[in-house]
């Protein structure tokens, strides 16, 4: 029952999209709530169907092309007829490596998403750097995260983070970056 439930939102999707939607045709779909379905993308961005890992990395990168985050705070698979409810634990995505464009200020910074989606940094594409909490343990000592279209969230795996790190300017101990000429704080140098 379960399996086929998902054989039916595949078929669905396959049906109803002609290729990978753009994100903001998927912000002007507008169906009713199908229900919920049993898919939880895990904190470390591995995505479950029913308790099992989804393997089919192709399935995966289709799912979170059609991937959104209502007001209600809720994230939903969407097609043009249907939107299923999931489970997410933290940010939906991963930015697992970060490149520039351009150069002196005029270049953009752009994410790549572990689903191989790319997004500019900047703009309302927002970088934010969290503290983390005590306990969390991790030896960078923050949590970056970046605004995606949609709702949606990435957050930054250590290797994306210290690939900005490295590349940032230091000015009165604080580090920056700059995408689209927008000066973005990536947080104090200072020990």
């Amino acid at each position: 029952m379960v399996a086929s439930t998902l054989q039916c939102v595949v078929d669905t999707i396959v049906a109803s999209t002609a290729g990978l939607p753009d994100p903001a045709t998927i912000a002007s779909w507008n169906p009713a709530l199908s229900g919920d379905i049993e898919i939880t993308i895990a904190a470390d961005g591995t995505w479950f169907h029913a308790g099992s890992v989804i393997q089919r990395e192709g399935l995966v990168r289709l799912f979170a092309s059609l991937l959104r985050r209502e007001s209600d705070g809720h994230y939903y698979l969407v097609t043009p007829v249907e939107k299923w409810r999931l489970r997410v634990e933290g940010h939906p995505l991963r930015a697992i490596d970060c490149d520039r464009q351009g150069h002196n200020g005029h270049g953009y910074w752009f994410v790549l998403l572990n689903t191989g989606g790319r997004c500019r940094v900047g703009g309302n594409h927002r970088l934010h750097v969290d503290a983390l909490a005590p306990g969390e343990g991790d030896a960078a000592g923050v949590k970056p995260w970046v605004e995606l279209p949609n709702g949606l969230s990435a957050q930054l795996t250590r290797a994306a983070w210290y690939r900005l790190i490295d590349a940032a300017t230091i000015e009165d101990d604080q580090a920056f970056i700059v995408s689209g000429g927008e000066r973005i704080e990536l947080g104090s140098i200072a020990a």
